[in-house]
């Protein structure tokens, strides 16, 4: 016989699906602010590392723990930084901009505290000291199918014998020549790898990052896909996704 279903059975099933979804958004939180959070890359400013189009997780436990690891920045703290421990000199770091805490910014970590940093004819001097750059050939970046620019590539040699790329238009650009940046304490210097085509510390006259603005240190790409294709237009992935840069470690 067909026993109708009560109405306690009925609201038991709502909350059980309420309760379910409680905990999903939780656990995310949870990985988002304690763990990993994803990022995406908008601008060529990291070129050639890190391309328009890849999906990145940052670690946020690299650092340590802020206000603004947490989503809206809830959470209070005893201190700026909690299990902190300090970005390294050649790390690819997420930060909240300093100007405008609503915006992230990716960028690699120049000058520590106490570094002075300067730009001569292109080339980067810390602590009054030359850093290696050995030619590396050349880099054509295309964007949006249809735009075209070619660089100078170099690779790059910093004394704690972190290596990376970094792309060059020519020695007379705007940010090629600058003064002399003395890094104040607990903050740090950051540059874009696209040397000529990034806002960085040494634009408006030097700015720097506080200790308490950094998000998290880039881990891994998990994700890639041609600049001109939204992640949500999967009917497009087969053709655009690069393949070959999911899962790769970044330097």
């Amino acid at each position: 016989m067909y026993k109708k279903k009560s109405k306690n059975t009925k609201d038991g099933g709502f909350f059980d699906f309420i309760k379910t979804i409680f905990y999903a958004v939780f656990i995310a939180i949870i990985f988002r602010s304690l763990l990993f959070e994803p990022y995406n890359i908008p601008s060529g400013s990291m070129l050639p590392n890190l391309l328009i189009g890849d999906y990145l997780f940052v670690s946020k436990f690299s650092y340590g723990y802020s206000r603004y690891s947490f989503p809206f920045g809830i959470v209070p703290l005893p201190e700026s930084r909690v299990f902190s421990t300090k970005p390294k000199r050649g790390d690819v770091a997420v930060f909240k901009l300093p100007s405008n805490t609503s915006i992230n910014y990716i960028k690699r970590v120049i000058g520590l505290p106490g570094d002075s940093i300067q730009m001569k004819k292109g080339k980067l001097f810390i602590n009054q000291n030359l850093i290696t750059q050995q030619e590396d050939g050349s880099y054509k970046h295309i964007y949006k199918r249809r735009f075209v620019q070619n660089f100078d590539k170099y690779k790059e040699l910093l004394e704690n014998g972190k290596l990376y790329s970094v792309l060059n238009i020519n020695d007379f650009q705007t940010l090629d020549n600058t003064q002399e940046f003395i890094v104040p304490k607990n903050k740090y210097f950051v540059m874009g790898d696209n040397r000529d085509n990034s806002l960085d510390s040494r634009a408006n006259g030097g700015w720097f990052v506080p200790l308490e603005n950094f998000v998290g240190k880039g881990n891994f790409i998990f994700f890639s896909i041609s600049g001109d294709t939204r992640f949500w237009e999967f009917w497009r992935w087969p053709s655009n996704i690069r393949y070959s840069r999911i899962f790769t470690k970044i330097n």
